[in-house]
């Protein structure tokens, strides 16, 4: 597996005090872009005298914002409930021993403070002061309740600091911080170091070099999938077949065209994989002769004599592991909950995703999905009509709920 960064597509609300060092969180915001984190930045009134807002903004692609209101002429509320249940951690660096002060005693007389005391996030602090302003007994005091309220500390460095004296108080240069942040939001993914598998969209069958026999899969669903278990620490092979979705650097993707080449991935990677998500619409049947040549169109009718093809799901069903969990997908027209319910049984599923063609906008080509949850319990639950984003939220969440045990 390839080295991921677990600040991909995190949603990292940057907040800058007055400090000298602001200049440094130039750098820090083209690290977190780059790595692909969402970035929104608070600047501290006195933080506008030390960095610019306008390059933040062009830097982090965001807005940057300081006051409660953006313009005194057309004033706009900066919701501050908003930006607090918004942000996947806060990270406030440089952090000035005035507002170390102002957090320990519960201040919020700025935006940036009241968004910390809002927030359901960790809080990670990086300090910068001189050295006698950070060694005194009052600025110890308030950062070691503040550790006690559970606010993450990065060490400050050693060496040359502003005033021109040497000692503690060089808040952490920009790629340290991102060191500490990836460890850290590593630590706490639930799903850290799991190996997943999923696959994803259709399989082609050549007929001829130009033809094929395939379905109308896009591969959406899967990849939904694939992006969640990455966001939760997990690590990600998706085999999908052809297919033009934009993915996650953090998963390894592998691609793949015929049914007989995803078998082949699926059966290599499956015996590493804890939580198994066999998405891909792959085809039932392949032609039983390809024609190297293209077909030419002499007649008006024309045979093509077809095979099955290889049933990857029952063969993953078969070599499956008391530690291992696999989830099939459905989909049906007709006696559906039933069919679904004997496909779970014959191919030995922990749980099986019925989608149902009958619904509207929902399966194939859709950006939402309404699908039925059905475990090896005969469990079934229905869910609503909703983003397929949010689909895959909810069954990597039951999942987790009926593995919890292996996956601890």
């Amino acid at each position: 597996m390839h080295k991921k960064s677990y600040l991909f597509n995190k949603k990292i609300l940057l907040g800058i005090t007055g400090s000298i060092s602001a200049y440094k969180s130039i750098t820090l915001v083209r690290l977190l872009i780059k790595l692909g984190a969402k970035v929104q930045v608070i600047l501290t009134p006195s933080a506008k005298d030390f960095v610019s807002p306008l390059v933040l903004s062009v830097l982090s692609k965001n807005k940057v914002l300081s006051d409660f209101f953006s313009n005194s002429k057309n004033p706009e509320w900066n919701n501050h409930i908003e930006l607090a249940l918004w942000a996947d951690l806060i990270l406030v660096a440089p952090t000035s021993a005035n507002t170390i002060s102002k957090l320990n005693f519960g201040s919020c007389d700025n935006l940036l403070l009241s968004i910390i005391l809002s927030r359901r996030c960790p809080v990670i602090i990086a300090p910068a002061m001189d050295h006698d302003m950070f060694l005194n007994d009052i600025t110890t005091r308030n950062i070691q309740q503040l550790k006690k309220n559970n606010f993450q500390f990065i060490d400050v460095g050693k060496g040359d600091l502003a005033s021109g004296l040497k000692g503690l108080g060089r808040v952490a240069e920009p790629e340290d911080i991102i060191k500490y942040l990836d460890n850290f939001i590593k630590k706490i993914s639930p799903l850290k170091d799991v190996n997943c598998l999923v696959t994803a969209g259709p399989t082609y069958e050549k007929i001829d070099p130009v033809r094929y026999i395939g379905n109308y899969s896009s591969g959406k669903m899967g990849v939904a999938i694939a992006h969640e278990l990455a966001e939760l620490g997990a690590n990600v092979d998706l085999i999908i077949g052809p297919s033009a979705l934009k993915i996650s650097p953090n998963i390894n993707v592998i691609n793949v065209e015929s049914t007989q080449q995803m078998y082949d991935e699926c059966i290599e990677k499956f015996s590493q994989s804890k939580l198994t998500f066999f998405s891909a619409a792959v085809s039932d049947y392949t032609p039983k002769d390809y024609k190297k040549n293209k077909i030419k169109k002499k007649t008006d009718d024309i045979s093509i004599l077809l095979k099955k093809t290889i049933d990857i799901l029952q063969s993953l069903g078969k070599k499956k592991r008391s530690d291992q969990f696999l989830v099939g997908f459905a989909l049906e027209t007709e006696n559906e909950v039933n069919n679904a319910i004997e496909k779970m049984i014959r191919k030995n599923l922990d749980m099986i995703v019925l989608n149902s063609m009958n619904d509207d906008q929902s399966c194939f080509g859709y950006d939402t999905n309404k699908v039925t949850l059905i475990n090896n319990d005969k469990h079934i639950e229905e869910l609503p009509l909703m983003s397929k984003k949010n689909v895959a939220k909810y069954i990597i969440k039951s999942c987790r709920e009926l593995f919890k045990k292996e996956l601890i």
